[in-house]
């Protein structure tokens, strides 16, 4: 038993005779090395991908969001603000008011836009949106007696607004009364401050004003459509959801950043494991000429079997070694394809050697090595390896010794 590893590594690597049975052996190696490497390589593409989605995203969205539940607004309570406020994890509060207006314009065809109304020094502290503004400032405030209007690049460029311009907007409850009331009407007029660009990955550019300016716009008075949060780590978002549910109760919904974009988030993920299911089939095929390459090395070595049985082997310490066998298989291609995996995703990583084509947001493949990840491949490689071994070597501890050594 002791010496069952020696045997092992002897039976496997003997340079004695280059056979078809050490060919294979390499084949096997040469399989799981290039299946491990690719899993880590396509995994780590994959988690880059999500890093730089999910960065877009938190560019914008919060870490939490409070709205109300079956409802489009709530009332602004100050003491659930101080409640919020109180919990270590939360770094920035920003109460919005958002929804559907039409935009007018003399001379242009009106448009309907999502407007959001934030109170703008809150707003600044969640969103790095300043540096993004290509146009004017960001400036919601009142002059003489007008409130500002900050829009979308994109939509500046299509409308072709001019820093100054003067736009109405009109809101869906405004609509309704002009309609049920039959009366005319009634617009708010705001002053095109500025111009802001933001990567789009999900959802459509929004416009913003000052909130007290969108409480009148949707007629909501006291009332907020939701509360974003911004915490010291978006890693607690979960911890936070948890808290502020047990605190708000049911009259709230609580949405972490994953929540918000969940469907976009949902398939990163599929696609990812996805890939993992058909790139393990790789291994799987290298595992097949293990069981291959195993089983012809007991029918090659039945004497050697049968002799060592008769020297007290007992039947486990003969499955023993064609365990190993398969370990040793495992060991060798994990290790070496594990390395190689994590080369090439350093190499991406620091010299972006694959390009992307220039109309994407980034111009090469990201890439992000997550321990987890690398530890499930190289597991699963590695367990599928021993798990391999299994039929050669119950195979093997059925061989008879008298029969082994009488016809060898």
């Amino acid at each position: 038993m002791k010496n069952s590893g020696f045997i092992a590594r002897r039976y496997l690597f003997s340079r004695k005779h280059i056979s078809l049975i050490s060919t294979l052996t390499f084949i096997s190696i040469t399989g799981i090395t290039i299946g491990t490497a690719l899993l880590i390589v396509v995994l780590s593409v994959f988690n880059g991908f999500f890093d730089v989605i999910k960065n877009f995203l938190l560019s914008y969205d919060p870490d939490v969001r409070i709205e109300a539940s079956g409802a489009a607004t709530f009332a602004q309570n100050q003491e659930m603000m101080e409640q919020i406020k109180a919990l270590p994890e939360v770094r920035v509060i920003s109460p919005y008011v958002e929804g559907k207006a039409l935009l007018a314009l003399e001379g242009v065809q009106n448009e309907v836009v999502d407007v959001k109304g934030v109170e703008r020094d809150l707003f600044f502290q969640l969103v790095d949106i300043e540096e993004s503004i290509t146009t004017g400032v960001f400036d919601i405030s009142v002059r003489d007696r007008t409130p500002g209007i900050i829009v979308h690049e994109e939509l500046k460029n299509r409308l072709r607004l001019n820093v100054g311009e003067d736009i109405a907007l009109l809101s869906a409850a405004g609509m309704k009364n002009a309609l049920t009331q039959i009366t005319v009407p009634q617009t708010y007029r705001f002053d095109l401050r500025g111009a802001y660009f933001l990567q789009q990955v999900a959802g459509g550019p929004k416009v913003f004003v000052d909130i007290e300016a969108a409480k009148r716009l949707f007629r909501a008075r006291n009332q907020i459509t939701g509360i974003d949060i911004k915490l010291n780590s978006n890693e607690d978002a979960e911890k936070v959801k948890k808290e502020l549910q047990a605190m708000l109760g049911d009259d709230f919904e609580i949405s972490t950043w994953y929540d918000l974009q969940k469907p976009l988030y949902d398939v990163m993920y599929m696609e990812k494991w996805g890939s993992f299911v058909i790139l393990i089939l790789i291994v799987i095929v290298a595992v097949l000429n293990i069981i291959g390459s195993l089983t012809m090395i007991v029918i090659q070595k039945q004497r050697d079997i049968g002799i060592l049985m008769s020297m007290g082997y007992s039947k486990a310490g003969i499955k023993s070694i064609f365990r190993k066998q398969g370990l040793y298989i495992g060991l060798i291609g994990c290790g070496i394809g594990g390395a190689l995996g994590l080369l090439l995703s350093w190499l991406q990583m620091k010299f972006g050697l694959v390009k992307l084509s220039s109309a994407f947001i980034i111009d090469a493949y990201p890439v992000q090595v997550s321990p987890v990840d690398v530890t499930i491949i190289l597991l699963a490689s590695l367990l599928l390896c021993v798990l391999a071994s299994w039929y050669p070597a119950h195979r093997a501890s059925q061989v008879q010794p008298a029969d082994a050594v009488r016809y060898e």
